[in-house]
């Protein structure tokens, strides 16, 4: 997901996207731990999802105050 794509979101799908990353990536790691994932650059993908998802909520808040 590009960051553009993260600003053109609402707060809360914003806040609902990162749920839905944090919970891909408990499944991801899940997997990793039992041998059975294969895609590994996922994770990293995910994680960095993750990451610009906060971001823009931390500059928004910003912007706010």
């Amino acid at each position: 997901m590009k960051a553009k794509e993260i600003r053109a979101l609402t707060t809360d799908q914003m806040v609902e996207k990162e749920k839905q990353y944090k919970a891909e990536l408990f499944n991801l790691r899940f997997q990793q731990a039992t041998g059975q994932l294969e895609n590994t650059a996922r994770l990293h993908k995910v994680r960095k999802n993750i990451a610009k998802i906060k971001t823009i909520l931390s500059e928004k808040e910003l912007e706010n105050n």
